[in-house]
């Protein structure tokens, strides 16, 4: 029998933060890795589903819902704070799947950690082409980084999330209006610490990339989604790095596909899950 109590726990992670997370169900564990300005109840459509036949988790990044919050000079990254859960948990390896910036995290682990994983799956994103925590920014960057927070100053950050909130819901499909409410909360709930400051490298990035590269062709299997109206339907580059791999454009939905299409994304994702179980 499954269980199908959740459980929330919050345990301590690298330079003093800690992470929220919640879990339900039994069996292999798939951790859920939520998108950029959002948190754990984007998920809310598959917890049920999949906590059928998995030990699903699903954790706030730190600097997002019930985790601490970010900081200026910590030098971390999400990747690195997911592994520590791992740890603390005792799991070996787990079923990573990841949305949007979860997505970049989820690509940081195949490249990174590719052994802590049974399977991947990235939808709407995927490993950044972006400067990696060994890259160390320059005065440039920082004189930058200060007019786009003075200038979002000027304007307002809730005309920032109500512009956000938009743009999420506009690249869906013919439901897009079904995830207006939950989206609207969990924008509205977010303490939009990152936009307003220096915000350290918390991804690998082309670090990754070149990990990937190297170890190529890496044998975790890769399942990547695309929402049909977002546009970005060409073939992920990750593939060319793995032995087993396939990507699936999801019809009449966009970069939110989990909250706007969730049983036809529920159908999908369980069922490469199952056919990787350990």
């Amino acid at each position: 029998m499954q269980s199908n109590a959740t459980r929330g726990v919050t345990i301590g992670v690298n330079a003093g933060g800690y992470v929220y997370y919640e879990e339900q169900g039994k069996g292999d564990a798939v951790i859920l890795l939520h998108g950029h300005s959002l948190d754990r109840r984007m998920w809310q459509g598959q917890v049920p589903t999949l906590a059928r036949h998995f030990r699903v988790i699903t954790p706030d990044f730190r600097g997002y819902g019930r985790s601490s919050e970010m900081r200026e000079d910590i030098h971390t990254t999400h990747c690195d704070d997911i592994i520590a859960l791992m740890d603390s948990l005792h799991i070996s390896r787990a079923h990573v799947v990841g949305l949007s910036m979860g997505a970049f995290v989820a690509g940081d682990m195949l490249a990174m950690h590719p052994e802590r994983l049974i399977s991947c799956t990235l939808c709407s994103g995927g490993i950044r082409n972006s400067p990696s925590p060994s890259e160390p920014s320059d005065s440039s960057e920082w004189a930058k980084r200060e007019q786009e927070i003075a200038k979002l100053k000027a304007s307002g950050i809730e005309q920032m999330k109500r512009q956000w909130t938009e743009q999420l819901i506009a690249s869906g499909g013919t439901q897009r209006e079904r995830m207006r409410l939950m989206l609207t909360q969990m924008i509205k709930d977010w303490s939009a610490w990152q936009p307003l400051h220096h915000e350290p490298r918390l991804f690998y990035g082309r670090e990754a990339w070149l990990r990937l590269q190297s170890n190529s062709p890496v044998s975790v299997p890769l399942l990547v989604l695309r929402g049909e109206t977002e546009g970005k339907t060409k073939n992920a580059r990750e593939l060319k790095y793995v032995s087993d791999g396939r990507q699936i454009v999801l019809p009449d939905c966009g970069h939110m596909m989990n909250m706007e299409r969730p049983d036809e994304f529920n159908k999908v994702v369980l069922e490469f899950l199952s056919s990787h179980k350990r």
